[in-house]
């Protein structure tokens, strides 16, 4: 249950844990190399799963740093630090993440629609 997650967090395939699955960091290829899963389901809307992944762990982040932040600080923490830290987190962060985001959808999709 766990290995297509743990694979996807490797930037690997979710099905065959075979690498080279990106083209670059922004783009991966259109099917993986060694068993031939199809990454992009071609249906209309499909992108939007790996945009929730990415708001979600970007968002659990921001939540989590700020808490440790205000926790480990307080009673003087640096608003400074919050005010430009987390507005350039939550631009940022989508785009450090990515890949992963888009890996772990597809081992999501993967794992309740078997016939890909």
């Amino acid at each position: 249950m766990l290995s297509p997650f743990l694979r996807a967090l490797r930037l690997r395939c979710p099905k065959c844990g075979s690498g080279g699955i990106l083209r670059h960091w922004f783009a991966m290829v259109p099917a993986c190399p060694t068993c031939g899963l199809v990454f992009d389901r071609g249906e209309s809307g499909y992108q939007v799963g790996s945009y929730l992944v990415a708001m979600i762990a970007i968002e659990l982040l921001f939540v989590g740093l700020l808490a440790a932040i205000l926790i480990a600080t307080w009673p003087d923490p640096p608003w400074r630090l919050l005010q430009w830290g987390g507005p350039a987190l939550m631009a940022l962060g989508p785009l450090v993440l990515f890949p992963f985001t888009k890996t772990l959808y597809l081992a999501f999709d993967l794992t309740f629609r078997r016939e890909l």
